[in-house]
């Protein structure tokens, strides 16, 4: 292996080199909204908002929105929470804590707080915005970026910030194309040649498809830029209209599209094609993003130093591997395997295992995703899983191969892949219903 005498140097640095801060991104606040309950991801958000659920071995969903910002030079953010945030909450407070609010950096938590005379929680994700306008407006910004907590991907901001300003647009909406098959699952758009929104309908049965490409839309990323005055405006009105579900899908987008200059900002790689972006909201999709990230070259690339993802690091040791016996050997193939784990004797291929797992002697887990703080048994055969946090497999246990008989205790999907939390194998690690106590 050789490699130039630049990359070398580049490799060796001290510090990351994140974006610089310009005029432009100074001039932005983010908008995290993080307020999802995730109800599709079923019992893996039972206790835990859907932005804060762990994925890639070490990171929490919301960590990658967070990240584009920084690296982005976008350093003003605040993070909208509502369904179950402690989780969530705590991990913000011990990962992105290191801003100085001094010079104008922060990541600020927003929580739901009835703050307006209806007396509610959030009722939409304009709702949301609109119940903190006054936080809004207390910052100056120019632009307002607001994302979705939910997603998986690497974005520079910046240049769907320059973008937006560019072609003097009221809003732009960050879109990305998918097979015409799949759209019915997000807005679909359709725009003119200069990229100007012309129609915006959320999850139509009958998607449009981009011209010149009848296999194609163009599809709604969650990523939106407003200029200022246009956003205050349009929040105020649409809380006013009683008949409005106070969503920017369903209502904001689609009713401002004849009176505004609404623009669509296409999410291409450096190759021109369609990046990567992954909507985590399904067990299959989450389970799908993990695996992808387990590939030799994968799409999204974790270990770029140009663009790190941030994240909250548990003080734990090295991943340790023991045994070299035949039949009792530690092994990982094209798996991540985060610090802390030990796999004593055991194998595992095209997996992801979180901190401080463990896995004993004949155990086989393949093509699964592992949480953190899991305790596997001797023996163990699981295949095709997404395994909860501080799980205990007893020894023997197979999972995957036999999905009726695993659908008579766990929660298995369409695509059969099986959910295992600690709860389904009698393992009561939370609060406990009052009869449990009595006797």
């Amino acid at each position: 292996m050789t490699i130039s005498k630049d990359e070398q140097a580049r490799l060796y640095r001290y510090y990351t080199e994140p974006r610089m801060v310009t005029a432009l991104t100074r001039r932005t606040l983010a908008l995290v909204l993080a307020g999802g309950e995730g109800s599709r991801l079923k019992d893996l958000t039972a206790w835990r908002a859907k932005p804060g659920v762990p994925i890639g071995g070490k990171y929490r969903i919301i960590d990658f929105p967070l990240s584009n910002c920084v690296n982005s030079g976008i350093r003003r953010i605040g993070v909208l929470t509502q369904y179950k945030s402690h989780s969530l909450i705590r991990h913000l407070q011990r990962a992105w804590n290191f801003m100085r609010a001094e010079i104008g950096e922060f990541v600020e938590i927003l929580p739901a707080q009835q703050r307006t005379h209806k007396k509610e929680w959030y009722q939409g994700t304009a709702d949301a915005l609109y119940q903190n306008i006054d936080i809004m407006q207390r910052h100056h910004p120019e632009y307002v970026l607001v994302l979705g907590g939910d997603h998986v991907y690497t974005m520079d901001y910046s240049d769907m910030l320059l973008h937006h300003v560019q072609h003097g647009a009221d809003f732009t909406v960050g879109s990305i194309e998918v097979p015409i098959k799949e759209a019915s699952a997000f807005g679909v758009m359709s725009v003119d040649e200069s990229l100007r929104i012309t129609r915006f309908s959320e999850k139509p049965k009958h998607p449009d498809c981009v011209p010149g490409k009848p296999e194609t839309a163009l599809v709604s990323t969650g990523i939106y830029i407003f200029s200022k005055d246009f956003l205050y405006k349009t929040l105020i009105e649409d809380a006013a209209n009683p008949h409005s579900s106070h969503d920017f899908g369903k209502d904001i987008i689609p009713s401002r599209i004849t009176d505004s200059r609404g623009i669509a900002y296409p999410f291409r790689n450096k190759a021109g094609q369609p990046a990567y972006w992954r909507d985590v909201g399904t067990l299959y999709s989450y389970w799908q993003t993990n695996m992808e990230l387990c590939s030799v070259e994968p799409e999204l690339n974790l270990y770029d130093r140009d663009w790190p993802i941030w994240t909250y690091q548990p003080q734990y040791p090295p991943a340790k591997f023991i045994f070299d016996d035949e039949g009792r050997r530690g092994e990982a193939i094209d798996s991540l395997i985060a610090g802390g784990c030990i796999l004593s004797g055991a194998r595992v291929k095209r997996s992801v295992l979180f901190f401080a797992t463990t896995v004993e002697q004949q155990s086989l887990i393949k093509d699964s995703v592992i949480l953190p703080k899991v305790s596997i048994g001797r023996s163990c055969r699981i295949t095709r899983a997404i395994v909860d946090k501080g799980t205990v497999i007893p020894d023997g246990l197979v999972i995957g191969e036999n999905l009726e008989e695993d659908a008579k205790r766990f929660h298995v999907t369409p695509e059969g892949i099986v959910l295992v939390t600690p709860a389904m194998l009698g393992q009561n690690l939370y609060a406990r219903w009052q009869d449990e106590f009595d006797g």
